[in-house]
């Protein structure tokens, strides 16, 4: 987060490496298309998806409202996402052995947003942030939105910490590709002033 006067600006980045696997049997007969090879009823099948996301948002805007008791900031900017899925599904039965096949895909769009930060001074060391954006309208996808707030702590002139709460949603289908997720829990952080 970065300030120049009345104009601001807004720096997010994340990198989230998710992986699950999952077993079911025994099931009826099906075909695994990419080995070509019927799978007869009574097989065990596992499967294991290796999801990795990276989202980065930028957003720049003009503080609207700044008095010592409260300040409010007006953003807009792009977030920027990068999705990748790797699928692999094993099926086991006495007649065939053990047979896997392997699905990856890679996609990313970028997504308009617009948005709003405040602060509220609560004591000389003691002050709440919050920040929320929305954005995607169709343009990149269908809607994403975060919100964040967070209480802060003055060590020194220059040093500051915080904790608080963030969720980020999405929901994207576009092409074949769907990707509907929300992400949220506790953030901490550390502000430097110069």
């Amino acid at each position: 987060w970065g300030r120049s006067d009345r104009f601001v600006f807004s720096g997010d980045v994340m990198y989230v490496d998710t992986t699950d696997s999952h077993g079911s049997g025994p099931l009826p007969a099906f075909q695994i298309p990419e080995l070509g090879v019927a799978i007869p009823p009574g097989a065990d099948v596992s499967a294991k998806v290796d999801t990795k996301e990276f989202m980065a948002t930028l957003q720049g805007g003009y503080r609207v409202l700044d008095t010592p008791q409260f300040t409010l900031d007006a953003l807009a900017g792009a977030r920027f996402w990068h999705i990748s899925n790797d699928v692999t599904v094993t099926a086991s039965h006495p007649g065939i052995g053990s047979v896997s096949a392997s699905h990856g895909e890679n996609f990313g769009w970028v997504d308009p947003l617009v948005g709003m930060r405040a602060f509220l001074p609560l004591t000389d060391k003691l002050s709440v942030q919050a920040q929320a954006d929305i954005g995607g309208f169709g343009a990149g996808s269908d809607l994403t939105w975060s919100a964040m707030a967070t209480l802060n702590y003055v060590m020194t002139d220059r040093f500051s910490v915080s904790a608080g709460y963030k969720v980020l949603d999405v929901d994207y289908d576009h092409d074949g590709y769907v990707f509907d997720s929300q992400l949220s829990g506790p953030v901490l952080g550390v502000t430097l002033r110069f």
